[in-house]
């Protein structure tokens, strides 16, 4: 009987250890600022690492340039890079705490 209580023990000891480094990664997650980038760079988009939109960055060439259209597409696709380097990031952080483990809705 006292071998299931260590091995209980055991299972509470990783799940806290889990619940930690979960934390960690949440705090380092927002405080991650991701760049994504279009039309070779003149547009940049900064995200958290949730992916939530921080900046927008137009250079001169596309501020000035008086092509709207173009202008909403390189932001539209700036933003798109950053939000999938974010998640990129966002993934690979919770692999490093879950051990790899598909574990839904811990974030």
């Amino acid at each position: 009987m006292s071998g299931s209580f260590g091995e209980m023990g055991n299972i509470l000891a990783q799940a806290q250890k889990m619940q930690k480094g979960l934390e960690e990664a949440r705090a380092e997650l927002r405080d991650a600022r991701i760049d994504g980038t279009a039309g070779g760079g003149v547009v940049r988009a900064t995200v958290d690492g949730m992916g939530g939109i921080l900046e927008i960055h137009l250079s001169d060439e596309v501020a000035g340039g008086g092509d709207k259209a173009m202008a909403q597409d390189l932001l539209v696709a700036a933003i798109k890079d950053a939000q999938t380097r974010a998640q990129r990031q966002h993934d690979e952080r919770l692999a490093k705490v879950t051990g790899g483990m598909n574990l839904p809705g811990l974030f």
